[in-house]
């Protein structure tokens, strides 16, 4: 009696019609009542020892079930789901079976729950833009639920990520999701990692590949040095790279399938840096979005505090130290004058073009520099860092070795003129796709800052922007890179450049301590601009050295 988890099908549940979702809960709810009657009667007759491990076999393949049925419960768009998956677990519990709840305070251990959009509040428009998410993942993530904050972005970033993973193109989807697994290792980043582990077993993935990186086919392996050097130092990255993967005999990749590959890798790398910017909390249905161990009398326990959900009033204090609310308002004041002043002061006169490039140069000299005060190496779980290899490789001990970084200069490569066209070429309609995420997270705005309305916001907007490629070594010959330092203090850079660099190292006090006075909204938006922008350096190293390659 021992079933798998695979002889439920949820596929019905991601229908819009109604009775099709009626008959696949039916089906679901009588094969967890068969289980569950099941294990009663186990507990109820004497058994032999080599009962035992059956019955625990049984018993995790149903707490499995109880799990997803759990995250339906509170993450499905469609009520009758809901309400549903909520009976059948009430329905287990009072058969004498222990049914899990959800750990933790919502979808970002950041941003307090009640702040985010609660599923089943949502309007018409933001319904379907759910509906489409559940229907092609079978599951509203909590990426999506922390997005939604900036809906027109979130609707563009779905449609890019659904045509990557699961439209036509040059990769079979087994590699599309393995791809995703070894660019979200690199940061280890256990959230995408067992997210993808999930999707690339449902697509038919070979297990085996999943005990590490030397059990998968030759030619994913061979892609781990280019994920290494794409994610942590892409201006390293040369013709060569690229030759090393189209010329490997029966292993080559075709020029198609390493572009597709590229911009999965580019995907993964920048949505793990939002995964660890925006504290994003594990699913519900996965390890440590839920427990079957009964809440403490002060629904208080340690697993909270191990995912650092430390106490749920926790965002009313302010883990930056005793800021006053004065003393963050006029931080608002301040950078909106610095915005009056930079503005009269690019009326009036024009740096050089000398004085330009010099500015560039130290602030991407001093941007080399720019660290958190609790910056410590990250061990990577072994689970994780078995998806790739050489795990001391990273953006830190470039830095520390004052190596110099090469300028790139966006007037002989750039995006617009000539990414954008390699991309559609070989992979038709993504360029466009990425192409109009790029242009979203870039322009969107409210026109607020704080508490302020009618504020344009583009030299802000830029300056984040262009400080992300400027630490790529990245250059706008038309940027006064002086702006930088008048925009963005300190607390502010320490976090764009852990974000950005080194993702995994971000903590709650970063997230806290720049733009105290903002709303959790516009930080979300702050860390749209920094993913984007970290996705366009990566694709413009890898894309300009496949262009050498191919001249």
């Amino acid at each position: 009696m021992a079933e798998g988890e695979n002889e439920v099908r949820w596929d019905g549940l991601c229908s819009r019609d109604s009775t099709i979702r009626e008959t696949a809960l039916e089906n679901i709810r009588q094969i967890i009542l068969r289980k569950t009657e099941y294990l009663r009667s186990m507990k109820e007759t004497p058994c032999r020892p080599s009962d035992g491990l059956s019955n625990a076999v049984s018993l995790d393949g149903l707490n499995k079930l109880l799990a997803h049925l759990l995250m339906l419960s509170k993450r499905c768009p469609f009520k009758d789901v809901r309400e549903k998956s909520e009976f059948i677990l009430k329905s287990v519990q009072e058969l004498g079976i222990r049914i899990p709840r959800t750990l933790g305070h919502g979808p970002s251990r950041f941003i307090p729950e009640k702040e985010i959009l609660q599923v089943g509040s949502e309007d018409t428009q933001m319904h379907a833009l759910f509906a489409d998410s559940f229907a092609a993942l079978g599951r509203l993530d909590n990426i999506t639920l922390v997005m939604v904050f900036h809906p027109q972005y979130l609707e563009s970033f779905l449609k890019t990520q659904h045509y990557l993973l699961q439209m036509d193109g040059p990769l079979p989807l087994h590699f599309r999701h393995y791809i995703g697994i070894m660019a979200a290792a690199r940061h280890q980043c256990s959230y995408l990692v067992n997210l993808h582990v999930n999707d690339f077993l449902h697509v038919g993935g070979d297990p085996k590949w999943l005990n590490g990186l030397e059990n998968a086919p030759q030619k994913l392996q061979n892609l781990g040095e280019l994920n290494k050097v794409l994610a942590h130092r892409p201006w390293l990255i040369t013709k060569e790279h690229i030759e090393g993967l189209l010329k490997a005999e029966e292993h080559s990749w075709s020029l198609a399938e390493l572009v597709h590959a590229v911009v999965l890798l580019t995907h993964y790398h920048s949505l793990a840096s939002f995964t660890f910017g925006c504290g994003i909390s594990p699913e519900i249905h996965c390890d440590g979005g839920h427990t079957f161990r009964p809440p403490s009398v002060s629904n208080y326990c340690i697993c909270d505090i191990t995912n650092g959900n430390h106490s749920v009033d926790e965002m009313q204090v302010n883990s930056a130290g005793n800021v006053s609310v004065s003393d963050s308002f006029f931080e608002v004041e301040a950078l909106m004058e610095k915005m009056r002043q930079l503005q009269e002061c690019r009326d009036e006169e024009e740096a050089s073009q000398e004085e330009m490039a010099s500015r560039f140069e130290i602030e991407k000299r001093e941007s080399m520099f720019v660290f958190s005060s609790d910056d410590e190496e990250v061990t990577p779980a072994r689970d994780v860092s078995r998806h790739f290899e050489d795990t001391s490789y990273g953006y830190k001990d470039f830095s520390r070795h004052g190596m110099h970084v090469p300028t790139f200069r966006v007037q002989d490569y750039c995006w617009e003129d000539h990414g954008y066209s390699l991309v559609n070429r070989l992979y038709p309609d993504v360029g466009q796709l990425i192409d109009e995420k790029f242009h979203i997270a870039y322009n969107l705005t409210y026109n607020t800052m704080a508490m302020h309305k009618d504020v344009d916001t583009s030299m802000l907007r830029r300056a984040i922007w262009n400080y992300i490629h400027c630490m790529f070594g990245i250059r706008y010959d038309d940027y006064d890179y002086g702006e930088i330092n008048q925009l963005l203090d300190r607390s502010f850079k320490v976090y764009i450049k852990t974000v950005v660099c080194t993702p995994e190292k971000v903590t709650k006090r970063m997230y806290d301590s720049f733009w105290r006075q903002f709303k959790h909204s516009e930080k979300v938006h702050v860390n749209l601009l920094l993913i984007e922008a970290r996705m366009q350096a990566e694709l413009l190293y890898a894309l300009r050295a496949i262009t050498r390659y191919m001249t």
